[in-house]
Formats: C-alpha cells, sequence, structure tokens
C-alpha cells in the first residue's frame, strides 16, 4: 500500500508538472541538455552512419556538415557500390563509384540534385533535433502532452510544419528528468490535414555520443506505427 502511495503521489506531481511547463519552456530545456552551449549554429563535422536492415546488406554513410561553409556531402557505400552526393554553396555534385557524373550520366543512375537537397535536408534535420525545432516554419502545438509509450513516461511535444516546409505531424518524447529526447515519431496527414493513424513511423533513441560537444543520440532504432514491424536500424560509428 506505502508504495502504492508513493507512485500516485508522484505521478500525479508528474501530470501537474506536465501540464505547467510550456512547449516553449519544454524545448528550451531539451536544447540545453543536449546543446549546452550553443554549438548547433556552427556545426562542423564529419561522422560515419551504418544503416543494418532486415534481409539486406549494411549501407555505411560518411556525412558531411558544416553549417557556416554551407556545405553539405554524403557518400553511401553499400555491397561494391558507392554514391556520392556533394553540395557546396548550393553548387550540386554527384559520384558514383569514385567517379564524377554529368547530370545526364547521373539520372541514368537514378542520381539526382534534387535528391542531394533531399539527403542534406534528412540529415541536417535528424541530426539538429532537437535544435531544429526553433527553425523558421516550425510550429510548437499549444501544451505539453504526458504521454507512456512502451511502459515509460515521457513530456510530449506536437510539432506541425507551414505548409511549405512539410505535411508531417511529429511528436516528440523528452525524458521528464533530465530533458533528453528519447524518441520521435510522425504520422502523415490525409487531404484535411488530419493525421492518418496507420501511416508513419517511429525512432527509438538511444546511447548518446558527442558530435561537437552536442550529444547526439548514437543508436536510432526505425518501427512502423501501424504494427510495430521493424524497419532497421542506424548506429553513429564512433571515431
Amino acid at each position: 500500500m506505502k508504495s502504492f502511495v508513493i507512485y500516485s503521489l508522484f505521478f500525479m506531481s508528474f501530470l501537474s508538472f506536465s501540464q505547467n511547463i510550456s512547449p516553449e519552456t519544454l524545448l528550451d530545456k531539451a536544447i540545453a541538455y543536449h546543446d549546452p552551449n550553443g554549438n548547433w549554429k556552427t556545426f562542423n563535422e564529419t561522422f560515419i552512419v551504418e544503416m543494418t536492415t532486415p534481409k539486406s546488406t549494411k549501407r555505411t554513410s560518411s556525412i558531411s556538415i558544416n553549417l557556416p561553409a554551407e556545405y553539405f556531402s554524403v557518400t553511401a557505400t553499400k555491397d561494391t557500390v558507392s554514391t556520392t552526393y556533394t553540395l557546396n554553396k548550393g553548387k550540386c555534385t554527384m559520384r558514383y563509384n569514385g567517379k564524377a557524373l554529368e547530370p545526364s550520366a547521373a539520372k541514368q543512375k537514378n542520381m539526382t540534385c534534387d535528391r542531394a537537397t533531399l539527403y542534406k535536408d534528412y540529415y541536417s534535420y535528424l541530426y539538429g533535433l532537437p535544435m531544429k525545432l526553433k527553425d523558421a516554419g516550425t510550429n510548437l502545438s499549444d501544451q505539453v502532452e504526458k504521454k507512456s509509450f512502451k511502459g515509460k513516461d515521457y513530456l510530449v511535444l506536437k510539432v506541425t510544419y507551414d505548409e511549405a516546409v512539410g505535411s508531417d505531424v511529429w511528436y516528440f518524447y523528452f525524458n521528464p528528468k533530465t530533458y533528453a529526447m528519447e524518441i520521435y515519431q510522425f504520422f502523415k496527414t490525409d487531404d484535411n490535414g488530419k493525421e492518418k493513424q496507420d501511416s508513419g513511423e517511429y525512432i527509438l533513441l538511444s546511447e548518446e555520443t558527442l558530435l561537437n560537444g552536442i550529444k547526439i543520440p548514437k543508436v536510432r532504432a526505425w518501427y512502423y506505427n501501424k504494427d510495430n514491424k521493424y524497419l532497421g536500424t542506424d548506429t553513429l560509428v564512433e571515431k
């Protein structure tokens, strides 16, 4: 009985706190945890990510992001094939197995500058979270939610985006004690902007490493929302 009372008091205290903290304050606390010195705006690192998926060979990507220099590059190697996309102050170049390609030849390899931009946005977004939630076009929900996920309590921030930025609805799950980001989840939307519950994915974050003085989740395991089917894992390889 005593343990039940203690748990009940903790639960009520947690619920009250989640109702009082504002979305802006939660985001600021999360950023203070992950990027205490404000290093994201001058981020300049090269890092290796290994992607493993069921019934497929491993893909290794070397990713360079230099925000002040407006430079991005990713070289992905799988089996005997490597592809490189580079954006240097907006100028796009591509390579296939180390050989530079003209746009027409790149297209034959299903490589385009649009895809280069897609990769830049993808990696900058995922590895820049939660700091990227301060970007223009990002809309925080009116209140912080309290949710349990796989038996653990979280403070949850719902995020939508201006139409020009994106149509998915995102949820970010933060540890209520440390404010570390431990899960993110997204849903697709229908023509009316309503979430489609059988769509999207959730990503479990574990371990941490330092990049440019920023605490970055080292392991990201991806699952479908609709059936919890495992999709794959991205692991940041320590240097």
